[in-house]
């Protein structure tokens, strides 16, 4: 069996002009995460990102803390929802929604999790960039790309709506369960898989163990 490192990214820029950038804190995220492989000498086969800034920028940091380097692919399947889009192409059904998005960012979020639900159901009007099925299928796409490499230990780089849709079809789980796990994931955490060319397995979720001591506790954050 293989092992897959699949890691969410560090914190990226939420407010900012382009939310798709790493944060400075995001930077040493990535690097405390580099670290934690070094140390335990855990060397990747393969690595993966989607075509994200944050994405590319995550495994960067991640290699400053490292020394292994190894070579680096794209692949689309495992870029983000566009979140913001979904929320703009709500139709004047959901006006309300829209304009509390724009309060705050505990509100942006609250709102979020309504969006995705309609977007799981079919139920959002406007010229949304992908439905829910094809998002289900990009990542599974993926997933399945993983599958296929050769090699005993892979990295892969992506965002927190991928990798709990990675989750969810592993376990076969409601596909409302893309929202709980979604909004749980920490920056730089990873989710670790055992697989071969016809199995796919989890065995931990959401695991931070370079954040895990009393003096990196601003490390932990989720956007």
């Amino acid at each position: 069996m293989a092992e897959l490192y699949l890691v969410r990214h560090g914190q990226a820029s939420f407010g900012a002009a382009d939310y798709d950038q790493l944060s400075l804190l995001g930077q040493q995220q990535g690097q405390l995460l580099g670290e934690y492989f070094a140390e335990r000498k855990i060397v990747f086969d393969h690595v993966l990102l989607g075509t994200m800034n944050r994405h590319r920028q995550t495994v960067e940091a991640i290699f400053q803390g490292s020394t292994e380097v190894a070579s680096v692919k794209e692949h689309p399947g495992l870029n983000e929802y566009d979140f913001v889009a979904l929320i703009d192409c709500l139709g004047e059904e959901h006006h309300e929604l829209k304009l509390q998005a724009k309060n705050s960012k505990k509100d942006f979020y609250r709102v979020l999790r309504q969006v995705l639900l309609l977007w799981m159901e079919d139920r959002i009007d406007g010229p949304i960039p992908e439905t829910w099925s094809e998002f289900q299928q990009r990542v599974a796409d993926a997933r399945s790309y993983i599958q296929g490499l050769k090699g005993q230990r892979i990295l892969a780089v992506s965002s927190g709506g991928a990798i709990a849709t990675v989750a969810q079809q592993t376990l076969g789980a409601p596909k409302a369960t893309v929202i709980s796990l979604n909004f749980q994931i920490n920056n730089c955490s990873f989710c670790r898989y055992f697989f071969n060319a016809d199995s796919f397995h989890l065995a931990t979720f959401n695991s931070i163990p370079y954040f895990d001591r009393a003096d990196r506790s601003n490390f932990i954050t989720y956007g």
